[in-house]
């Protein structure tokens, strides 16, 4: 089984790019999603409630917009963030590693893993391939309005994150997703092809 790990800046296109593997074959771990899981287990949110007592649950659950507020502070302050990071990191590390284990077992052809902090948590570490999902800022900027986000929000936060040179360095393949969605699913079509996988008989 191939594992491919995304990478990108904010609002790069990579779930688009991840769905585009998904129908050549691919299986896909989305780190968020896996995140969401980790952070309602009773015993994270009471780490977390333990760090901030001001962030506001919902239904016992944390509310991730109170907890953003406390923890993207300053620009280039990321120590709340690394307090923060400890906690769920390693969980969700952990059940990525269970997820390909089992993915494994049953003869995937390739599994996508799609996580923001791919590179700052080490899971690229996990990968055979490691794309980087290129994209202007121009058209993140763009899609990160349709997110609803305010003009200045992709900046401050891509502030916390792993700089998009280093990304690019530790890549192994990119996927230009600045133009149309046509070319976007060519070219992952040409490396899906180029790992020696195979094509379905239908076209995406």
């Amino acid at each position: 089984m191939l594992v491919i790990g995304l990478v990108g800046g904010i609002a790069s296109g990579k779930s688009f790019v991840a769905e585009c593997f998904q129908l050549l074959g691919a299986e896909v771990l989305n780190a968020d999603l896996i995140g969401h899981e980790v952070l309602n287990e009773p015993g994270v949110i009471a780490q977390v409630c333990s760090q901030w007592p001001k962030v506001n649950l919902i239904e016992g659950r944390i509310n991730r917009k109170s907890l953003a507020s406390q923890v993207f502070g300053a620009p280039g302050d990321d120590r709340a963030l690394k307090k923060l990071e400890a906690i769920p990191h390693p969980l969700i590390g952990d059940r990525i590693k269970s997820r390909l284990a089992a993915l494994h077992k049953k003869h995937a052809i390739a599994t996508v893993v799609d996580a923001p902090v791919m590179i700052k948590a080490g899971w690229h570490s996990m990968c055979d391939r490691v794309v980087f999902v290129d994209s202007s800022l121009e058209s993140r900027r763009e899609r990160a309005k349709i997110r609803g986000w305010a003009e200045d929000e992709l900046s401050k936060r891509e502030l916390f994150q792993t700089p998009l040179d280093e990304k690019r360095k530790l890549s192994s393949d990119i996927v230009d997703n600045s133009g149309s969605r046509i070319a976007t699913v060519e070219q992952v079509r040409q490396l899906w092809s180029t790992w020696g996988l195979s094509l379905p008989d239908s076209e995406l």
